[in-house]
């Protein structure tokens, strides 16, 4: 019976203290409103939250993590110099259609922040079927090679992560 009403104990304590500091009163009004979100929010979106992942090889997981970071890092820089140099040497953008063997909603979801998070690289859709996705890139000189890295560098490491 605890653990339906509170599913998540941190992040209903979150949301009181949350709605306290953004309301800037400690009332009895105020603490009341607090509880009843904190405790109802949760309550009522569990049925929404998708089942937990199994994480399967967590060595995977710190090596894709520091990839993630390395790469975040060196496309920065990669942007950076392409927005300097763009007069003398124009940029070569595209949209990247990388068909996808990945299938675990937890893990396309992964994929996606990941895309999101690297500069130089925008997740536009996936595929109804999961099938492929499509990205915006800032600079691909060979699109066969930047999908062969994509996937590579970032699928294979989510498909053993999540999948295998």
């Amino acid at each position: 019976m605890i653990k339906r009403l509170l599913p998540w104990p941190l992040l209903t304590l979150s949301l009181i203290v949350m709605w306290l500091v953004l309301n800037r009163s400690l009332g009895l009004g105020q603490i009341i409103l607090a509880v009843i979100f904190g405790i109802g929010a949760p309550a009522l979106l569990a049925p929404l939250r998708p089942a937990r992942p199994r994480v399967r090889h967590p060595l995977t997981v710190i090596r894709l993590i520091l990839a993630v970071g390395h790469d975040v890092v060196e496309s920065t820089i990669a942007v950076f110099l392409g927005v300097l140099r763009e007069r003398r040497q124009p940029v070569r953008s595209a949209f990247v259609i990388i068909p996808l063997e990945l299938r675990d909603p937890t893990a396309l979801a992964s994929l996606t922040m990941i895309t999101t998070v690297v500069p130089g690289t925008v997740w536009c859709e996936l595929a109804r079927d999961s099938s492929a996705m499509m990205l915006h890139v800032w600079d691909v000189p060979d699109e066969a090679e930047f999908i062969t890295f994509f996937k590579r560098r970032y699928e294979q490491p989510l498909i053993r992560i999540f999948e295998s």
